[in-house]
């Protein structure tokens, strides 16, 4: 995108919010740079110069504009709609794996040497590992500064800096102001919870919360996610500790509050709840799309900037697709109960009703087998399965390969095609994934004169590649599913 110099300028000059995300404007003049929907006079075209990443026009020299706050962009729809090594590694270093494991551990992960990472990271997106991990921390400190009243020493250690000096050097560097002049910026009226942080998740409009959010409350696990006085909530396993998300869906944006035992999850936690409620899209390309079919244009021009549900844990949502294998929402949400009340570790929650994590494979492959309450055979694929995640011969991480990954799956017994597609669309986040064999699907399909066998219906689906997930979300809200509905 960045390289197609007439698009990105017609995008600057009309200030389309669309682009967001997608690319920056670096201006050479006053090497400040600048989201596309900047609301300041563009500048002219041969005074412009764009980068695919923060990262990139940090590294050449410039820093974020005060207006706009480009660092707070959403994310590029790229990386969650892609499988190769950069999409992978991106999502890997938003999950703050270089801050723990260093470029190592994230070479590690993708099965590749540091130095093709970092070739390939710089050819796409003009920044290496290190520097997009440092516009991750700049942009944390920030977050950190303008919401907690924290001192600024333990906002540098938590954001990952290595020391204060290295924390004050950047936040200058970035966003030419000091820390404690990033502070005294903040507004007057801004109310500080002691433990608990306050930010904007923004997204590219539209967004439609109906399907989003029903789709979470309608099959929250008690005790790990609740639906609360308007907001979705629920426990996170995080790397150094736990926390709480409580996320309310606004206008313009997802008002998050963020409970956490250990602040150095911070970007970890706002990774995953984005990830989660799929921010990162780029609705107008996906409806577009799917409006060039007859059959479903009149559903998205009705409801468009519908997102796909995700999850914050992976391996939660395979555990909790198999318990959900031939039974209804409800009976699904009562196995999982179960075996959250008997294995889940307990957390306090001042401000409702969430009382434990979501249970670790570790523990899960401990359990007994005959205390499970189901069949003998979907009890076998439970203990493979969990068997397979806590060995560590079955990854279901955000760098997770999705075809190697589909192949794992289908090899385990009692995994057919719609759990692992459901799998790969709700956890591993595939853009492509169907479910042609749901019975939700096949319903709309034949209520809507689409094909209702699987395989025609796949071979219609071809032309909805590839959002075809996307258009699975648009075939359920025309059915009573049990999750198309938002509670009060």
């Amino acid at each position: 995108m960045h390289t197609d110099t007439e698009r990105c300028v017609r995008a600057v000059q009309s200030k389309d919010a669309r682009f967001d995300g997608w690319f920056f404007t670096a201006v050479l003049t006053t090497r400040i740079y600048c989201r596309p929907s900047c609301p300041v006079v563009p500048p002219k075209p041969e005074n412009m110069t764009f980068y695919p990443s923060a990262a990139a026009c940090q590294q050449a020299g410039f820093r974020a504009c005060k207006r706009c706050r480009p660092d707070t962009s959403p994310g590029s729809p790229e990386w969650n709609q892609r499988a190769d090594l950069v999409a992978r590694a991106m999502r890997l270093i938003a999950d703050g794996t270089v801050d723990r494991e260093g470029v190592p551990g994230l070479a590690a992960r993708l099965g590749y040497s540091t130095r093709q990472i970092e070739r390939q990271l710089l050819a796409e997106l003009g920044a290496g590992p290190l520097a997009l991990a440092r516009a991750q921390r700049a942009q944390t400190a920030r977050l950190l500064i303008e919401t907690t009243a924290l001192p600024m020493a333990e906002i540098a250690f938590a954001a990952g800096f290595s020391s204060i000096r290295t924390f004050n050097d950047t936040v200058r560097d970035v966003f030419a102001l000091s820390p404690t002049e990033l502070r005294n910026r903040r507004p007057k009226t801004t109310v500080l919870t002691p433990g608990t942080l306050t930010l904007r998740l923004p997204f590219r409009a539209p967004l439609n919360p109906d399907n989003l959010f029903g789709h979470l409350a309608a099959t929250a696990v008690p005790g790990v996610e609740e639906w609360r006085a308007g907001a979705y909530r629920r426990t996170l396993r995080l790397p150094y500790g736990h926390g709480i998300a409580s996320l309310t869906p606004t206008s313009d944006h997802i008002a998050c509050r963020l409970t956490l035992s250990d602040l150095r999850d911070l970007p970890v936690a706002i990774s995953r709840c984005r990830r989660m409620l799929d921010l990162d899209a780029d609705p107008v390309a996906v409806d577009d799309q799917l409006r060039t079919d007859p059959v479903l244009a009149p559903l998205v021009d009705k409801a468009p900037g519908r997102r796909v549900p995700r999850t914050v844990d992976e391996a939660e949502f395979a555990v909790r697709a198999v318990l959900g294998q031939q039974v209804s929402t409800a009976a699904a949400r009562t196995h999982a109960a179960r075996l959250v009340t008997a294995h889940g570790e307990p957390v306090d929650d001042p401000e409702g009703g969430l009382t434990h994590l979501f249970p670790s494979a570790e523990s899960l492959a401990a359990l007994d087998p005959e205390s499970l309450a189901m069949p003998q055979s979907r009890r076998r694929t439970f203990t493979t399965l969990v068997a397979q995640l806590a060995g560590g011969k079955l990854h279901l991480g955000v760098e997770s390969d999705w075809a190697q990954t589909r192949a794992q799956l289908l090899a385990l017994p009692g995994f057919g095609p719609w759990t692992v597609d459901a799998i790969a669309m709700r956890a591993l986040g595939d853009p492509d994934a169907f479910l042609p064999t749901d019975l939700g699907v096949r319903r709309a399909a034949q209520e809507l004169g689409l094909p209702s066998t699987p395989a025609a219906l796949t071979a219609r689906a071809a032309a909805w590649r590839p959002w075809r997930a996307y258009a699975v979300q648009y075939l359920w809200a025309t059915d009573s599913h049990p999750i198309n509905f938002l509670p009060a």
